[in-house]
């Protein structure tokens, strides 16, 4: 295809994220256009397991309630119960028995305590074990119904529900006051956001005053980006959220919410969630979750008195591994964020990281072959093939992930230690150094003491292998992701002619290139 000067596609995505198997793990439903798309079935709670808290797959639902599995069959059929869930199609793995009608098959199900649901029809199905792959319908008068079991605590009894209902009235006649007063105030303050809308089936669509409202005025400033400025707000429900103000934004309203929608589908637990945004006249915001730790480069050269930890800074870069080889390889489209740096790496309660602005790309009107002629970014950050002004892909990104590496090692910015010598310049000094085996001193010296050297190696060999000076040279994301977690063994890489280009003083004299 070189004298086609084309593109070629060499990786298909699902058009539906419930398509995939066992997307959702046991016991759990999943829901397109939803913002939490899997969710638990009825009788069941969310598990959590093994390194899931880093983007591994999670291992689904599991009961409330365990079904007992001693006494005669008739005993089951009053301890145990059904209820129907609708779903798209029946799942797999179903085993077809002889039955004359819909309680037949129900009681064949009640008699081995390892059934766990059926569902009658053309014939009697019946599941054993864990059910998987439940979708719900896109058309509600679409899809088939299954019978799932459950405990009978998990169900009210007759004699308990006239009992609460007679309860419930009670408390209904006496409370009628203050439940009418209530009432009042919730509507009061809904109006302040009336005009709140669903937008794609998740996203939000605010108007200015509500988050004029939110944000007390953009009172509460959190920090400041490229593109603009990030407050802090509050939700009608409580929900904390960073409210964003896009500046030198020249989209038409159309194209902006065209491209919001776009970037709002994109969910991974290492990137940060676009909840909503509004879009009136030049106004342009950006909605999103709220990360409680703040960005990564405040706990590495801020005036944080939290020192982050080996353990902690190997899983931060492992996170962000995991987050952009999900832009570049597993959505519709490939993404390149352009401008990877501590500051858009944010980090949550249990400081897991999230990369953030990874829409900016397309929110600012590049489109992807205005991103292989624009250069943007950060010095110090950016691949060669910028300076160059050939075509960019996501192996840029590449580029900026080891320079950023370097930084997670050393504890110091790239652009300090250059200032002071070529020579010093940690990216260098590691490239040189990796073939003695002296990985102790290029670690920052507050980390020492309790550091997998092992991990510390892996790492400095991951960033010099990321900024070589030919892309082709480079790993993709999803390698990195593999040599991290210790799937992939990593050569030592030869020394980067780059670094010592990047080392001089002259590049730096403005931060920012946009």
């Amino acid at each position: 295809m070189e004298s086609a000067q084309d593109w070629v596609p060499f990786l298909a995505m699902p058009k539906a994220q419930c398509s995939v198997y066992l997307v959702c793990g046991k016991f759990s439903i999943c829901t397109e256009n939803a913002f939490t798309f899997c969710s638990c079935i009825r009788g069941f709670s969310q598990q959590y397991g093994g390194d899931r808290l880093y983007g591994n797959s999670s291992e689904g639902c599991t009961r409330n309630v365990g079904l007992p599995c001693a006494g005669s069959s008739s005993r089951k059929e009053k301890v145990d119960g059904f209820y129907a869930l609708a779903i798209a199609n029946l799942p797999d793995s179903a085993r077809s028995i002889a039955a004359a009608s819909d309680d037949e098959c129900k009681q064949d199900c009640l008699n081995n305590c390892t059934c766990t649901a059926y569902s009658y029809g053309d014939r009697c199905s019946l599941w054993y074990g864990d059910l998987i792959n439940l979708v719900s319908p896109t058309d509600s008068s679409l899809g088939q119904s299954i019978y799932i079991r459950l405990a009978a605590s998990e169900f009210s009894s007759p004699s308990r529900t006239r009992t609460a209902l007679t309860k419930a009235a009670i408390v209904v006649g006496v409370s009628v006051p203050f439940i009418v007063l209530v009432a009042l105030c919730l509507i009061r303050r809904a109006r302040r956001f009336s005009s709140v809308n669903k937008v794609d089936g998740s996203l939000i669509l605010f108007k200015y005053r509500d988050l004029q409202n939110v944000t007390r005025n953009f009172s509460e400033r959190l920090g400041k980006g490229s593109f603009g400025s990030v407050y802090k707000g509050v939700l009608a429900d409580g929900t904390l959220v960073a409210v964003k103000r896009l500046d030198g934004i020249s989209q038409g309203d159309k194209e902006f919410r065209a491209e919001v929608s776009t970037t709002g589908t994109i969910q991974h637990v290492n990137l940060i969630q676009l909840l909503g945004f509004c879009s009136e006249r030049s106004c342009k915001i950006l909605v999103y979750e709220f990360m409680p730790n703040g960005s990564l480069d405040r706990y590495m050269f801020g005036s944080n008195t939290v020192a982050l930890s080996w353990s902690t800074r190997y899983q931060i870069a492992l996170g962000v591994a995991k987050g952009l080889a999900y832009l570049h390889e597993k959505c519709r489209s490939c993404i390149i964020h352009c401008d990877i740096k501590p500051e858009n790496v944010l980090l949550d309660a249990s400081f897991l990281p999230k990369i953030s602005d990874f829409g900016l790309a397309k929110l600012v009107g590049r489109d992807f072959s205005r991103v292989l002629t624009t250069m943007r970014g950060t010095v110090g950050y950016l691949a060669p093939e910028w300076i160059s002004g050939t075509a960019i892909t996501a192996k840029a990104d590449v580029f900026s992930y080891g320079m950023m590496l370097f930084e997670i090692i050393s504890g110091k910015r790239n652009l300090e230690q250059s200032e002071q010598s070529a020579e010093t310049f940690l990216p260098v000094l590691i490239a040189k150094e990796l073939p003695e085996g002296n990985v102790q001193a290029l670690l920052d010296s507050e980390l020492t003491a309790n550091a997998d050297f092992n991990e510390v190696e892996t790492a400095c060999k991951v960033a010099c292998w990321c900024v070589q000076d030919d892309e082709n040279s480079r790993p993709t994301m999803g390698e990195v992701v593999q040599i991290l977690e210790g799937l992939v063994d990593i050569s030592l890489p030869p020394v980067p002619r780059c670094l010592q280009y990047v080392a001089e003083r002259s590049l730096f004299s403005s931060p920012e290139v946009h």
